[in-house]
């Protein structure tokens, strides 16, 4: 069975006909687009392209079978085509002087485990080795719990595996085992529907649209639900956050309907700046909040689960009954640690710059002449956002690769998908490496850029 064919959706999580209005055509295309591209991935591990777990832009882009040659003649297997393309863009991010972020894929094991390089300042290494969960492991715990202002955390290998746990704890005590979601959420996407095949969990959407849900969808969302889940920031359609001020109301319509409400919160560390308050206020919106310890921090891996004492003392045990009670995992946890201390502080400066960045390509794009072309958000509420060009995608991964050939500059890492006729997006994300970046840098390349795709 195919990715597409397993992951249809039952009659109750079907999308929802939506109505296609003047201005927001493209967006709604846009969001099913980059929503199919997705689901075309097995896995998040392989599919998404977002932060150091980025797979290199072109990887998602060739269709199954043999590519089309104008030759006429038979062309190679489109496996083959995707690993040329994956080693010649490998190749070209090892070797350029100049990006904006530099994801994981690229690195050799030698430097991933140079992270680990002064880990005796991250936590005492004359101290035992970790066995099932204890110390390495429970002292990350602790340092997460207190970061998030809550009474308690349980490491996961898994976010997938987490966020399971934690809403089938919380069906246990509603007694209803409907949670309420986006339709563009991580799980709806990512995760081959495992919530209701391995979890007993029912996911109803609240909305499809490429954006937040609202206080009043929640409100008037047509059946009970036991918990809520908030995807922050949602990353589909643009790695999109609500204000404050609407964010609470959701959270406060939810309460209204008795539910518990839980953030799928991955990506959360970089929110302080969108919303304006330390991580234990936003974090405190919520019952349970789920982070990453690999997605901005840059750890190996893993994940933790936050809430109240009780929950975590039953999501323990279910971690175990779900296979995550792993016997040793010194690494990633020193490697969580390490995020924590390094990149944890610099994210604030991450988000500003990528402000800076996205201005600055909007700049570009308009001085080179190209006749469309948009950064989404305009103003980036994280450190990623979305850029949209009218061209081919296959030309547009192209341009990328000869740019970073030819310059040794590289704009775009990440994968671009067609999302229309004629229209192509990818992310963009600001890292420490894109501090480097001036706005003169940014319009100058993207110029470049758009001369090498126009050619």
């Amino acid at each position: 069975m195919s990715d597409t064919a397993e992951q249809a959706e039952p009659a109750e999580q079907a999308e929802r006909p939506t109505r296609r209005t003047a201005g927001r055509t493209t967006e709604r295309t846009a969001a099913r687009g980059a929503t199919e591209a997705a689901r075309r991935e097995p896995a998040e591990e392989q599919a998404e392209p977002a932060g150091d777990h980025a797979e290199p832009a072109g990887d998602r882009e060739e269709p199954a079978g043999e590519r089309a040659n104008p030759s006429g003649e038979r062309a190679e297997p489109a496996d083959e085509t995707r690993r040329r393309l994956r080693e010649r863009r490998v190749a070209v991010h090892r070797d350029a002087r100049r990006v904006l972020a530099r994801p994981g894929f690229i690195t050799t094991l030698r430097e991933r485990i140079a992270l680990l390089r002064d880990a005796d300042g991250l936590y005492d290494l004359d101290e035992p080795s970790d066995m099932y969960g204890n110390g390495v492991v429970a002292a990350l715990e602790d340092r997460t719990a207190a970061l998030l202002g809550t009474e308690a955390a349980a490491f996961f290998p898994t976010g997938t595996m987490a966020q399971q746990v934690a809403l089938r704890c919380w069906a246990g005590r509603t007694g209803n085992p409907t949670v309420a979601l986006h339709g563009l959420s991580h799980p709806e996407v990512h995760e081959r529907h495992a919530f209701d095949r391995l979890s007993g969990l029912r996911p109803v959407r609240l909305t499809d649209e490429p954006r937040p849900p609202t206080a009043d969808e929640v409100r008037g969302f047509e059946e009970p639900f036991g918990a809520l889940m908030l995807e922050l920031p949602l990353r589909e359609p643009g790695y999109l956050l609500p204000t404050w001020e609407e964010l609470t109301e959701v959270v406060d319509a939810a309460r209204e309907r008795d539910a518990v409400v839980h953030f799928d919160g991955a990506r959360l560390w970089e929110c302080t700046v969108h919303f304006g308050r330390p991580l234990a206020e936003i974090a405190g919106l919520a019952d349970s909040v789920y982070v990453s310890f690999y997605k901005s921090l840059k750890g190996y891996g893993g994940a933790a689960l936050a809430g109240p004492r009780t929950l975590i003392e039953e999501a323990k045990a279910w971690r175990h009954r779900y296979g995550g009670q792993v016997f040793q995992q010194f690494p990633t946890a020193l490697s969580a640690l390490a995020g924590l201390e390094r990149e944890l502080p610099r994210l604030p400066e991450y988000v500003a710059h990528a402000r800076v960045v996205a201005a600055a390509l909007r700049e570009g794009f308009a001085a080179a002449g190209l006749p469309w072309a948009r950064v989404h958000p305009e103003v980036p509420h994280t450190h990623e956002f979305q850029v949209w060009l009218p061209c081919d995608a296959d030309d547009a991964g192209e341009a990328a690769l000869r740019q970073g050939e030819e310059t040794g500059t590289v704009l775009f890492s990440r994968a671009w998908d067609p999302v229309g006729p004629g229209i192509a997006f990818t992310e963009v994300g600001v890292e420490a490496a894109g501090l480097e970046w001036t706005a003169e840098d940014v319009r100058a390349a993207a110029a470049d850029f758009a001369t090498r795709l126009t050619a």
